[in-house]
């Protein structure tokens, strides 16, 4: 469960309005927003934060495995954060009840032959006047398959991560959340690696070997 759902209702529901993939891994809230403005074209390469967004530079980036442990090509991966304040910015235009909560910084990548995804972005900071830690949430679409979160992102570097939580993302929902970051030419770079299927409850056959 992703550090952010203490704070939230949980609603069990299969898929939302405009959902193609069915919605496993239940419960989860809003997962509909992942097809909510959901582009047509999609690249391995994608920019969460805009351009001049305030905040400190990141690149996020992974391969995504199958069960097999095989790199995993045409993998939609969905994510959003907040920005330097600790708010998810509303977007521009509405997009959708689910998406609209995510606020404007979210993106979706697709990954490569090689199974690597990359998103650029900024650093995010933990919600005003909480303590939980600084996160990136994020999704999946298997096309054709099924649709579930996996594990935020998380800093090995943040005061406020817990031990407790370490390690629960040290083998949770995707593979391993807890992401050490590295600072270069004055860029942040961390790495996330996805294990399909782990640790999601009702995974289907259909994400298999």
């Amino acid at each position: 469960m992703p550090l952010a759902s203490m704070f939230w209702i949980l609603l069990a529901a299969s898929s939302g309005a405009n959902a193609r993939e069915a919605i496993v891994g239940l419960p989860c809230e809003g997962c509909e927003a992942v097809f909510e403005g959901l582009p047509e074209q999609l690249t391995a390469h994608a920019r969460i934060a805009p351009q001049g967004e305030p905040g400190e530079a990141m690149t996020v980036t992974g391969r995504v495995y199958g069960p097999d442990r095989k790199p995993r090509a045409g993998v939609i991966v969905y994510a959003y954060q907040t920005n330097v304040r600790g708010v998810y910015p509303p977007p521009a235009r509405p997009q959708g009840r689910a998406s609209d909560r995510h606020g404007r910084l979210r993106a979706w990548s697709l990954s490569g032959a090689d199974g690597r995804y990359t998103f650029e972005t900024i650093r995010p900071a933990s919600y005003p006047s909480r303590d939980v830690p600084a996160h990136i949430h994020m999704h999946v679409v298997e096309r054709g398959c099924a649709s579930y979160y996996i594990d935020d992102v998380v800093f090995t570097d943040d005061p406020l991560l817990t031990p407790d939580q370490r390690r629960q993302h040290a083998r949770g929902r995707g593979g391993k959340g807890v992401a050490t970051p590295v600072q270069e030419n004055g860029r942040w770079r961390v790495t996330r690696d996805i294990e399909l299927g782990a640790q999601i409850p009702g995974y289907p056959a259909c994400g298999g070997l």
